[in-house]
């Protein structure tokens, strides 16, 4: 009967791992310098809430971010060719918003301990449709095994579907030429 008790209780413990520290893990950060977003951003990973959008980020090649200010120009790469997508943000330490037509998004900056990214959640809304993702961006194309486990962690702790990862070696789209950005954001 020892031996059965002894067993059952071995089988407990591991089947149940040591639970996440989700308030840690998976927190917004508490503030934001608006500068430290300045310049080019890679997506490494996402995690999206909406499968249509899951299909539509697979598809794509790589995705870019360049924060000039209070305007950044996300940059799609779809096989040879490259759509940019130009806005102007609001930041308010450490949340973000802006709209796009019908759609307004609204992000939140969370912690990471990889010094070069950057974790976000944004949640997207329109009288018709709702939805919310989770995305980690870098200067860097790769990343250490830890800091995608971190991240892979924080989509745990959210509840969100497991990531899609992005093919580093991908090219990327071009960086846009300043007055090009500034034009395009004013239209």
């Amino acid at each position: 009967m020892f031996a059965v008790f002894a067993t059952v209780l071995c089988l407990i413990s591991v089947s149940h791992s040591a639970p996440l520290d989700c308030e840690n893990t998976a927190r917004p950060l508490d503030k934001l310098d608006a500068k430290q977003l300045d310049g080019r951003w890679a997506l490494i990973a996402g995690s999206l809430t909406d499968s249509n959008n899951e299909n539509i980020l697979k598809a794509k090649q790589s995705v870019t971010i360049d924060f000039e200010g209070s305007a950044y120009t996300q940059s799609d790469r779809h096989g040879e060719m490259c759509q940019y997508y130009p806005h102007n943000i609001t930041v308010e330490s450490p949340n973000f918003t802006y709209l796009v037509g019908a759609f307004k998004f609204s992000g939140t900056l969370y912690h990471t301990s990889c010094a070069d990214c950057m974790v976000f959640r944004l949640d997207y809304e329109s009288p018709e449709y709702a939805s919310k993702d989770f995305y980690l961006f870098s200067r860097r194309r790769e990343l250490e095994q830890s800091e995608l486990d971190e991240f892979k962690a924080q989509v745990e702790c959210l509840n969100m579907p497991p990531p899609i990862m992005m093919d580093p070696t991908k090219a990327m789209c071009a960086e846009l030429a300043a007055d090009t950005r500034a034009a395009a954001t004013e239209s």
